[in-house]
């Protein structure tokens, strides 16, 4: 009777922690899809040339990436409080410096990078962070647990597109720099939230596998493959939601981010909360692989349909197919390679980020070898979900545990 209330009172006791890891999530998703709302305004009022807009997008993913190398070496040593704390600061700091770093330093785009830099090492100490504090906390069914976590940043994605837009509508895109500030108390507030979370760690110093060792089994390179296709799957199809909307269907900027960017990252979510919810009675493995098998029916579907709205319709489809990859991933890995500790989970999220930077400049390079045809590009990236349906089953039905 007692053991039952202890696990009771440790459930309760670390509900704090899992709050502070969602709204960790909605950080990361603020960091990643904010700026982009702006760039039509940094091009107006800095002057700023569409080659150097697109390459804020490239150095934000650059700097996490950088984030992930080096947290994989240090962050256990400094801790996961001060390193998830740290990752707040910073975020919170650099998406206030984004509408006040331009005006204070003499080249405005210098300022809008410098800003990007700041929050940019806050979203990759965050993702770095989150998936494995939350792992290590004492409950059951942990790979639902971790589909609903990272639900939480397409929540936060669909909460700027949609709050922004309001913002917009109602106080004046003149007021952005206003706007930034007010996404900023996200982060400050959830240093307060954290400051006080009871964490516990993946495994003691000195238990988990060192990074040579990793690097020498076949199984980690498998899940890092399986993570780069996760990122590409969903990112490939996500960066050119909103050009189907926009083109296909001839609406507004305004419509066409709702139609299609804002509708592929809520059903996402509405995947990642179904297995968050159902997932104690879906097998993960044959979760991943029917989505996977859906994802290639989304694109088949987007690239083929005569009829643009089902091409959207696809884009759509493809949202809801893809929730489930990159934290069923994460989670097959922390079950198959229960050793690898947090450099794994940062190995893996740079793998991520690969995948979510290469897919998109997958189907562009290729449409653009084809006369700018979208749709010959998104047929190529099926290659995605397809070797991550062929790698998941690959891992056979034994779990094989890693040891020293």
């Amino acid at each position: 009777m007692n053991r039952g209330k202890g696990k009771e009172h440790m459930d309760r006791k670390y509900k704090r922690t899992l709050y502070a890891s969602y709204l960790g999530y909605v950080t990361q998703a603020i960091v990643n899809n904010l700026a982009p709302l702006l760039f039509v305004t940094f091009q107006k009022e800095y002057g700023i040339s569409v080659t150097q807009i697109g390459f804020l997008v490239t150095y934000n993913f650059a700097v996490q990436m950088l984030v992930d190398v080096i947290a994989a070496k240090y962050v256990e040593r400094i801790g996961y409080k001060r390193s998830i704390l740290a990752a707040h600061v910073f975020s919170a700091a650099g998406l206030i410096g984004l509408g006040v770093f331009p005006g204070l330093m003499g080249n405005s785009y210098l300022g809008l990078m410098a800003a990007i830099t700041v929050y940019a090492l806050g979203g990759g100490l965050i993702e770095v962070l989150v998936s494995p504090i939350v792992q290590a906390l004492p409950m059951d069914e942990k790979s639902a647990a971790m589909s609903l976590l990272h639900s939480f940043y397409c929540w936060g994605h669909v909460m700027v597109v949609v709050l922004s837009t309001v913002f917009f509508k109602t106080m004046g895109i003149e007021n952005w720099k206003l706007l930034t500030a007010l996404w900023a108390l996200v982060p400050f507030l959830n240093i307060f939230l954290y400051a006080g979370a009871p964490m516990k760690v993946l495994l003691e110093e000195g238990e988990a596998l060192p990074a040579k060792k990793l690097f020498g089994m076949k199984l980690f390179w498998l899940f890092f493959l399986l993570m780069v296709c996760s990122g590409a799957a969903e990112q490939a199809m996500s960066q050119w939601a909103s050009f189907f909307a926009e083109n296909g269907l001839q609406v507004s900027k305004t419509m066409g981010d709702l139609l299609g960017p804002c509708m592929f990252a809520v059903l996402m979510g509405i995947s990642r909360t179904f297995y968050g919810i159902c997932g104690d009675k879906i097998p993960l493995k044959k979760f991943i692989s029917c989505s996977s098998l859906l994802c290639v029916g989304s694109y088949l579907l987007a690239v083929f349909s005569p009829n643009p709205l089902f091409s959207l319709v696809g884009c759509g489809i493809c949202g809801l197919s893809v929730g489930i990859m990159w934290p069923g991933v994460f989670s097959l890995a922390a079950e198959y390679c229960p050793q690898g500790g947090t450099a794994m989970f940062a190995f893996f999220a740079l793998a991520g980020d690969i995948g979510c930077s290469g897919g998109p400049s997958v189907v562009g390079s290729i449409s653009g070898a084809f006369g700018g045809n979208l749709k010959t590009g998104l047929l190529a990236a099926i290659v995605f979900p397809v070797v991550l349906l062929i790698g998941v089953n690959a891992l056979g039905k034994q779990h094989r545990q890693i040891s020293n």
